[in-house]
C-alpha cells in the first residue's frame, strides 16, 4: 500500500513537471505559433507511432479518436470564446494561434495517459472512483497549465471570478469538454466491447 502511494505521488509529480515544461515552452515561443504547432504535431506523431503503429497487439485507436474529438471540441470552444471577447491571445498575427487544436489533442493524451497510470494504483477501481479521479485531474491540471501560460503572457481571460487568472467558467468548460469526450469513448468501448482501463 505504501509502495502504491509512493508510485501515485511519483506519477502525479512527473505529470506536473511535463505540464510546467509544456507551459514554459508555449510561453517562451508564443510569438512563433507555427513553430509551436510544428513541435506539437511532431509530439502527436510520436504518440500515434508509440501507441498505435508500433504495437503488434493492443493498438490504442481510442487515443486517436479521443485526440480528434478533443481537438475538434477545443477549437470550436476557442473560436466561440475569442469571437465573443471572453479571452484573447497575445503576440500572434491571427486571432487563434496555429498550435491550439494540437494542444487540445495533446491535453487529451496527457490526461488519458496519467489516468491509465494512476487507476491501477487505486485501492478501489470502481467506475465511480475512476470518474472522480478524471474530474479531479481535469479540474486541476489543465487549469494549472493555463496559469503558467497566462503568467507568461500567452493569453488573457476577460471572464470574472478568476483564480490566478483562470475564471471559474474556464474550470467548468475544461471539465465539461474532458468528461464529454470520456463519456463518448465509454459508450464506444461498451458498444464495440473494447477493454480499456480508463473507459470501462
Amino acid at each position: 500500500m505504501i509502495l502504491q502511494k509512493k508510485r501515485f505521488i511519483f506519477e502525479f509529480i512527473k505529470a506536473i513537471i511535463k505540464l510546467i515544461l509544456a507551459g514554459v515552452l508555449i510561453g517562451l515561443l508564443k510569438q512563433y505559433d507555427a513553430i509551436i504547432a510544428g513541435i506539437l504535431i511532431l509530439k502527436i506523431i510520436h504518440n500515434i507511432y508509440k501507441e498505435i503503429i508500433k504495437p503488434k497487439i493492443n493498438k490504442k485507436w481510442l487515443l486517436l479518436l479521443g485526440m480528434l474529438l478533443t481537438g475538434f471540441g477545443g477549437i470550436v470552444g476557442e473560436t466561440w470564446g475569442v469571437a465573443n471577447g471572453y479571452w484573447e491571445y497575445h503576440e500572434v498575427t491571427r486571432e487563434l494561434p496555429l498550435w491550439l487544436p494540437f494542444a487540445w489533442m495533446l491535453a487529451f493524451h496527457y490526461l488519458y495517459k496519467l489516468e491509465r497510470n494512476l487507476i491501477p494504483l487505486l485501492k478501489n477501481q470502481s467506475q465511480k472512483n475512476k470518474i472522480i479521479l478524471a474530474i479531479i485531474l481535469a479540474l486541476i491540471l489543465p487549469a494549472f497549465g493555463e496559469v503558467i501560460t497566462i503568467y507568461l503572457g500567452v493569453w488573457t481571460y476577460y471572464w470574472p471570478y478568476q483564480i490566478f487568472g483562470v475564471p471559474l467558467y474556464a474550470f467548468i468548460c475544461l471539465v465539461f469538454v474532458h468528461m464529454l469526450v470520456y463519456t463518448i469513448l465509454h459508450f464506444v468501448c461498451k458498444k464495440y466491447k473494447i477493454n480499456d482501463v480508463v473507459f470501462n
